[in-house]
């Protein structure tokens, strides 16, 4: 790989991790709302307003949406990855907590390197493979020295109900590997902005038709102005911002070694619950993080 090679893949992975840098803050946001905001109805907040930040962006820049012919296949990406992955996601977080859900979400750059190398996107190496699992143990021991304990109980006193939130997030992993690996074909033709801004919108709109069958909308609603803030934040960062740098990852480096960077998700979490809730930063969070930091290093080698 030449030095312009090497350039686009730092890039690419630098976008990956601020991605899931933020990603982590939405599961907070996500955690604040989803108790009185149901899935769909959030997700539609979320990426509604997303896509009406990037649609003007798409159509006034030099990356501008793709061409029509190229509609039907960005469309069903853009439900499976912008509507189907959130009510997942959401759902998951109102069984499980922000850091379970997160530890269950880092099974995302397994199941990506897996269903790359199945469908030859990727090839499978044992570096990549040690730099996704090292991830993953950051993940677990940065998560254990949060309260996070073998009882399956984290410092919010979850009760033992919390495996359902556990699968639906993996689950939600699981619609996420896909996308990553079918996406990332569509983004390099298209452009990361024009791409992410049509897919976004598709999402919003198959949300849309769903809003209507969750009941009534008034008790649906946030209930208060931090809660609203929650949602704005969520749209404008937590979905425009936070995706497209996720798709100018994929446009300019592997799937997998985008994937490996979601590790940084609970780590996020958990240092904005010290900075902001005066939650101790011990050992345990500090090792983690240098361990998820090895981990996605090691991966993307």
């Amino acid at each position: 790989m030449d030095g312009e090679g090497r350039g686009r893949e730092r890039w690419g992975i630098a976008a990956a991790a601020a991605s899931s840098l933020i990603g982590g803050l939405s599961l907070v946001a996500i955690r604040r709302v989803v108790g009185t905001t149901d899935p769909v109805l959030l997700a539609f907040f979320r990426y509604g307003i997303g896509a009406l930040c990037l649609l003007p962006l798409s159509l006034r820049g030099r990356e501008r949406l793709p061409p029509p012919r190229a509609w039907p296949e960005i469309v069903l990406l853009g439900g499976l990855f912008f509507a189907l992955f959130p009510i997942l996601l959401n759902q998951a977080l109102v069984d499980t907590t922000a850091s379970r859900g997160a530890l269950a979400l880092s099974s995302l750059p397994l199941l990506t390197l897996v269903i790359a190398a199945t469908a030859g996107a990727e090839r499978l190496t044992g570096r990549k493979l040690a730099g996704i699992l090292l991830a993953c143990a950051g993940v677990a021991l940065a998560l254990a020295g949060q309260g996070f304990g073998a009882q399956g109980l984290s410092t919010h006193g979850l009760s033992t109900g919390h495996w359902r939130g556990d699968l639906t997030m993996v689950a939600a992993a699981l619609i996420g590997a896909l996308y990553n690996v079918l996406a990332r074909p569509a983004i390099r033709r298209h452009g990361a902005l024009g791409f992410t801004a049509l897919a976004m919108a598709a999402g919003a709109v198959t949300l849309m038709l769903l809003v209507p069958f969750g009941g009534p909308l008034s008790a649906r609603l946030p209930q208060d102005g931090l809660g609203w803030g929650a949602v704005g934040f969520l749209g404008l960062v937590g979905g425009a911002l936070t995706f497209l740098l996720w798709s100018a990852g994929l446009a300019r480096t592997t799937p997998t070694r985008v994937a490996v960077t979601v590790a940084l998700n609970p780590v996020s979490a958990m240092l904005v619950g010290a900075f902001w809730l005066g939650e101790p930063i011990g050992p345990a969070l500090l090792g983690g993080l240098g361990a998820v930091t090895l981990g996605i290093l090691v991966a993307s080698r």
